[in-house]
């Protein structure tokens, strides 16, 4: 139990925790401390010095607030306890002349620079600062550094608070960013001038303090005091990061993150910061309907709907719900199919996951356990590629000291070390049963991978046993949508190959990473000119993740509302508006004419959608473990991290950086074949 100490700050007294930092516990009491190399999530570093605090009765120096602990201070002389003061005429003279210091070398370019608006050494010179200086020599320049086709270098402006260097080495698990000489001569760089190997480098643009690090694609497009800033959750993978989508106009200009401790910390990758370019690209803006000749035409709302009614209305029909639609869309197609009669179905790649079992396809254990794991199970994943921010909380968890084992592909370019055990299923079972009663800290996270195949339910059962001791299993999505879909039973059984058998029409939400075979007449609804729409016979124009209001359900279960923060172009509609505008000329109209009243009914028949953004209670459902026949292997999905939906392919960004991964693989596969 901790014992907690009494300090004074500014004649208030407190209790606090001995472990906390003197500037926590100014916090505490609602004190703002100025800072620049101080945060919350790096290591301290203690060297910007601008939380200098005076400690009554101590050293006759202000004291660094982020480097003492409160278990550091001593009783006052009479046993009173201890007192900071944050704000005396030694604490105001320090942080003038730290202020100066800093400013020695800083291009005073606020006009000109990019982070102008939302910068700290700007706010806080203003707030601590002087409106003179008394050096008169020249000031230093550096040169810019070439960090890859994200990040923006202005490096004269660094004032050395080594956030971008703290946060590579321990968050991104890249040793590529440093800061070498001394005095004059210091400076932050990159190892051989390499640019960075890293799919959430991008977070340090939000960590530089000042305009050293800025958005390379973003840089010159808006101010910040022009966007319109909208509170939203990300969709290009699975984890669910809360996101602020900044707009101008009808066009989104920035995403930037927001803190859930739960889910993201307050990180992102980077194809969810920069995806924003392939919203406005390749867009559909009006329906289209394929005619004799075999090519596209577009066509009026009205007859748009009308053909779709009439294929519909003939022979059997199969839906699809795809990686990016919300669960409102999912829920009204699953009603329609319902009164057609149809087969309905999520799996698109075919993962034995389990409808009606809760357990089986979120799992037992929440994002948050990682942080107290010992041991992490990774089964058929990549955590790297197919959510990079839930692999840098497997890295902090690696860094406490946690255990990290895998099975599957052998080789994974992970930040941390990794104990590859085996890819073979029977290895598998035989790890679960010689550490299943020793698991009390254990952590198991199941890819798709894992999940495909004759063996998904086994591996899966196998997974749920190993888990159950622990803190439980995680089931590691790469769709948005997936589990969404899951809750509201969107499934057929025998998978995607019974749902499209015989079916005369296939109604395909989004579904653009699958192929359908040629013969059903094919109505395609989504945002982008992306592989769905090149095998569609109509195409449904629709909105995306950030031009309609729509909730969605992360890896771990927890449903979250996605705000509406721009309009979709041209005639194209919010995703839910279309399917209950088919159900009319149909003559099986559904029951609600606005997204309230679809949400009042989604509620009523689903309770797990009733409190959004909490995490709903799961129990555990045991799956059999199918004894493995025959030599089966767990298969890690090859995952195209910068390609892995429509918006993504959309971008020239992403198509950027693609490439230069693909070289980066050329490249380390020339080196290899040469040593060889």
């Amino acid at each position: 139990m901790t014992e907690w100490r009494e300090i004074k700050i500014d004649g208030t007294s407190v209790q606090i925790d001995p472990e906390c930092t003197l500037i926590q516990a100014c916090e505490e009491v609602g004190i703002e401390i100025p800072r620049f190399c101080y945060h919350e999530r790096l290591s301290i570093a203690g060297n910007c010095r601008m939380c200098l605090v005076e400690i009554v009765g101590g050293p006759p120096k202000p004291a660094a607030s982020c480097a003492m602990q409160v278990k550091d201070l001593r009783p006052n002389p009479d046993q009173s306890p201890p007192q900071i003061l944050t704000n005396s005429e030694m604490v105001q003279k320090a942080r003038r002349g730290v202020m100066e210091f800093l400013l020695i070398n800083h291009p005073l370019d606020c006009p000109i620079c990019d982070q102008g608006g939302e910068c700290d050494l700007q706010d806080q010179a203003m707030a601590y600062g002087v409106e003179f200086s008394r050096y008169r020599e020249p000031k230093r320049a550096v040169d810019d550094l070439n960090l890859g086709p994200l990040v923006e270098t202005h490096m004269t402006r660094c004032i050395s608070c080594t956030r971008c260097v703290r946060f590579a080495t321990e968050v991104a698990g890249n040793q590529q960013m440093g800061q070498t000489g001394r005095g004059e001569d210091a400076e932050i760089t990159s190892y051989l001038n390499q640019m960075l190997d890293s799919n959430i480098q991008a977070n340090m643009i939000d960590l530089c303090p000042v305009g050293a690090l800025t958005s390379k694609p973003y840089a010159f497009t808006a101010r910040p005091w022009e966007l319109s800033k909208t509170e939203t959750i990300d969709v290009m993978d699975a984890l669910g990061s809360n996101i602020r989508v900044d707009s101008k106009g009808r066009e989104v200009r920035r995403i930037i993150p927001l803190n859930h401790d739960g889910v993201n910390e307050e990180w992102i990758s980077d194809k969810a910061r920069f995806a924003w370019d392939g919203l406005r690209l390749q867009r559909l803006d009006r329906p289209f309907l394929r005619g004799p000749d075999g090519r596209l035409a577009a066509v009026a709302w009205p007859e748009a709907l009308e053909a779709a009614a009439q294929h519909l209305r003939d022979g059997p029909v199969a839906a699809l719900a795809g990686d990016l639609a919300p669960v409102e869309a999912i829920f009204a197609l699953g009603q329609l199919m319902d009164e057609l009669e149809g087969r309905k179905e999520c799996r698109l790649d075919k993962t034995a996951l389990i409808s009606g079992n809760r357990s089986a396809y979120v799992g037992t254990a929440s994002i948050q356990d990682i942080d107290r794991a010992k041991q992490i199970v990774l089964v058929g994943t990549n955590p790297r590629d197919e959510a990079p921010v839930l692999n840098a909380r497997i890295r902090s968890a690696w860094l406490k000291g946690a255990h990290i084992i895998s099975f599957g592909a052998p080789e994974m370019n992970l930040t941390y070390a990794c104990q590859h055990v085996s890819d073979r299923v029977d290895d598998f079972y035989q790890f679960v049963d010689e550490n299943k009663t020793e698991s009390d800290l254990t952590m198991v996270i199941v890819g798709q991978g894992a999940l495909q195949g004759e063996v998904g339910h086994g591996v899966l059962g196998a997974a749920m046993a190993l888990g159950e001791s622990g803190l439980g299993m995680l089931v590691l999505h790469t769709a948005a949508s997936r589990v969404g879909a899951m809750d509201l039973g969107f499934t057929c059984e025998g998978g995607l190959t019974s749902a499209l058998e015989g079916a005369q029409t296939v109604y395909n939400l989004g579904g653009d990473e699958i192929g359908i075979p040629k013969g059903p007449f094919v109505i395609y609804q989504g945002s982008h000119g992306d592989r769905g729409a090149e095998r569609a016979d109509l195409v449904l124009p629709s909105a995306a993740y950030t031009e309609e209001s729509g909730i969605f359900v992360n890896t771990e279960g927890r449903p979250q509302l996605a705000a509406k923060a721009t309009f979709p172009p041209g005639d194209a509609k919010e995703n839910w508006a279309i399917i209950r505008a088919i159900s009319e000329p149909l003559g099986l109209e559904l029951p609600y004419n606005d997204l309230d009243e679809l949400r009042r009914s989604l509620r009523e028949k689903h309770i797990q959608f009733q409190a959004l953004g909490e995490l709903p209670t799961r129990e555990l459902q045991p799956v059999p473990r199918v004894p493995s026949k025959g030599d089966h292997r767990i298969a890690v999905v090859k995952y195209d991290h910068y390609f892995s939906n429509p918006i993504l392919r959309a971008s020239p960004l992403m198509a950027e950086l693609t490439r230069q991964q693909h070289q980066k693989a050329l490249n380390r596969s020339e080196k290899d074949a040469a040593t060889v």
